[in-house]
């Protein structure tokens, strides 16, 4: 694991537009990740990346926030999907919550990222509430460590 500085904003960028692009279909824009300003984010944010053999193959990006520690994006490369790599972005992000005495992960996502919603439910997290908003249904999650 490599945490991102300045010098990785445009792979972050590259692996979160990548990873999100297959929601653009389904919700008629962008996901909000895929516009995002990287080169503040990797200053201002945790972003930790995951390499296989030299490729990037998965990211977190994390903020700290009173008693909590929120998922702001979590994203694999297409090529990488499916293999777990998500999960183990997620235990990771867990244990940083716990190194920083943290006792509880918060996390949001689109209702129509369904198998995103199922995985975090298999993860533990459960559904805190969802918001109707100008462009979608946001779906907030949370799970206690």
């Amino acid at each position: 694991m490599h945490r991102a500085g300045p010098g990785d904003a445009a792979a972050v960028r590259a692996l979160t537009r990548a990873a999100y692009a297959k929601w653009v279909p389904l919700i008629g824009r962008e996901p909000k990740p895929m516009g995002a300003d990287y080169e503040e984010a990797v200053v201002r944010d945790r972003i930790d990346l995951l390499y296989v053999d030299g490729a990037l193959v998965a990211l977190i990006q994390l903020i700290e926030e009173p008693g909590c520690l929120l998922v702001e994006n979590v994203a694999v490369s297409p090529a990488f999907q499916g293999r777990g790599y998500g999960q183990r972005m997620m235990a990771h992000a867990e244990t940083i919550a716990g190194v920083l005495g943290l006792a509880k992960m918060r996390l949001y996502t689109n209702q129509a990222f369904a198998e995103n919603i199922a995985l975090y439910l298999n993860l533990g997290y459960r559904l805190d509430g969802e918001e109707v908003l100008a462009n979608g249904v946001r779906v907030d999650m949370s799970k206690a460590l």
